[in-house]
């Protein structure tokens, strides 16, 4: 079970001063990368595809952060925290913030 999943509200912990300290939802995750909306913005210069209905030009979108440098945002603090995984008596797991226990 992923510590972060698509959905999630996260706080970016390191990297670029732009960024860091910005809250955002993640859009996607592929591996050990997530996508945050609105975060980590890169211009990306595409040529015109008329078949797929693209008409080309200067497109903004997100760029990948490490998952490494997110946390998951803990909304009755407001600040990230570290989370782990409860087993419950039925065999069903969830996740759990550290601090509280507090099921996500």
């Amino acid at each position: 079970m992923n510590r972060i999943k698509k959905g999630d509200q996260v706080i970016v912990t390191t990297g670029n001063k732009k960024i860091k300290g910005q809250t955002g939802e993640v859009l996607r995750v592929d591996g050990e990368r997530v996508y945050v909306s609105n975060l980590n913005l890169v211009k990306r210069h595409t040529k015109p595809n008329p078949q797929a209905g693209n008409p080309g030009g200067v497109i903004e979108r997100e760029a990948s952060i490490h998952i490494s440098n997110v946390m998951l945002l803990n909304p009755a603090t407001g600040k990230g925290e570290r989370t782990a995984i409860k087993t419950l008596g039925d065999g069903k797991r969830i996740r759990v913030f550290r601090s509280s226990g507090e099921a996500i």
